[in-house]
């Protein structure tokens, strides 16, 4: 079975995913609130967003060789991460995954994964 990082076409999309994701997020009026918890220049956050994915996704594990971990609730603390936000990550990431030409069923392989991904930095009732 291929993983998600081969069925999405390797290094190439998985960097045009995260790229899209953080474009989503600047141009998508419902994702405002996770917007504002960004600085201005997004370049490094969608390097770390590949990174990311990159490992979570099949590929080769960026995030940990670069970083030594893959914690996702450390790097959230300082934010109040609600249901609302995960659920406008959500909606970055689907923008992102059709943008990339995603097939109906890689798309419907992450949809769950994805979910508990976003969920688990949820630090905030809401």
């Amino acid at each position: 079975m291929q993983t998600p990082y081969e069925l999405l076409g390797g290094e190439e999309k998985i960097r045009a995913l995260a790229n899209a994701f953080y474009d989503a997020m600047d141009r998508l009026p419902q994702a405002a609130g996770i917007r504002q918890m960004h600085g201005e220049n997004l370049d490094l956050i969608k390097e770390r967003l590949f990174e990311y994915l990159s490992g979570w996704m099949g590929g080769p594990p960026l995030y940990f060789n670069n970083h030594n971990t893959i914690c996702l609730t450390t790097p959230h603390k300082p934010f109040a991460i609600k249901s609302e936000h995960r659920d406008q990550w959500l909606l970055c990431m689907d923008q992102a995954l059709e943008e990339v030409g995603a097939s109906a069923e890689v798309r419907a392989m992450l949809k769950e994964p994805l979910y508990q991904l976003a969920d688990v930095v949820r630090n905030t009732p809401d």
